[in-house]
């Protein structure tokens, strides 16, 4: 089995580089993933690994093993995990692995699909929190319009806690989403603050896609007047926004209350 030692090592340079570098993750079609819980929900949504690295000291061979059983793996000394890992609870375990396609026409959808979409969300905290109430509320996809960061960045891995791996993910333009949404015969709701009706007075029952923006400032003219309608989240205090993710977790529950789930 290979050992590595010293963090000067090429592999490991180029390591560093796939975790600080969105176009090293997207040269070399991987990124890295934290964790032994993180590495089994990314295999079981199918993402395949290539190679797993870890720290005798706190994982064994056997244990690393178990975790990829057909994939290289790599021991190596606690410099190199200090000088990888953005956590200090993963386990001493790392993983190498490939990324999937987040093309819309490779989305599987139901016959009564409930969509998120997400106007150029920023914050990878953000993306994170939306992706995890996807995972909670089990949505047929989340669909991220004209992306501001790389989806495998790895505060966007580490935020959404493996609800990356566990969700349907694709992204594409305003346009192209608003297309394929059309296309799809799936009502579009987008949450905005212009010409809007209280969002517990439509119907989400049938095909479904809740469109959130940004905080700071909103969706964008296309998303708001390509709607079937467009909702707002009644507020009685000074604000007239709230975070992101909570506004798609409220507005994501009222459609799940009215499917009866």
């Amino acid at each position: 089995m290979k050992q590595i030692t010293s963090s000067q090592n090429p592999f490991i340079k180029s390591l560093v580089l796939l975790q600080e570098k969105a176009k090293a993750r997207k040269q070399s079609g991987t990124f890295m993933i934290e964790g032994k819980r993180e590495i089994e929900i990314a295999t079981k949504g199918g993402y395949e690994m290539e190679t797993i690295l870890f720290l005798p000291e706190l994982i064994s061979e056997t244990e690393a093993h178990h975790l990829s059983k057909s994939t290289e793996l790599i021991e190596i000394s606690k410099e190199i995990y200090q000088k990888l890992a953005y956590r200090d609870t993963t386990e001493g375990v790392l993983a190498i692995a490939k990324s999937k396609s987040l093309h819309l026409s490779d989305l599987k959808l139901s016959e009564n699909p409930l969509i998120l979409v997400a106007e150029a969300p920023e914050k990878p905290g953000n993306i994170g929190a939306l992706l995890r109430t996807a995972d909670a509320a089990n949505l047929d996809a989340v669909i991220i319009a004209n992306p501001k960061s790389d989806l495998y960045n790895p505060n966007i891995v580490r935020s959404s806690v493996g609800c990356l791996f566990t969700n349907q993910i694709a992204t594409g333009t305003t346009t192209e989403i608003i297309a394929f949404l059309t296309e799809q015969n799936i009502t579009i709701y987008c949450a905005t603050l212009q010409n809007s009706t209280s969002y517990h007075t439509q119907n989400y029952t049938n095909p479904t896609a809740l469109v959130v923006g940004t905080e700071a400032t909103g969706l964008t003219q296309e998303w708001r007047d390509a709607a079937s309608q467009n909702i707002i989240i009644p507020m009685q205090g000074e604000i007239d926004s709230m975070n992101v993710s909570v506004a798609a977790a409220i507005l994501i529950f009222e459609a799940k209350r009215q499917r009866g789930f």
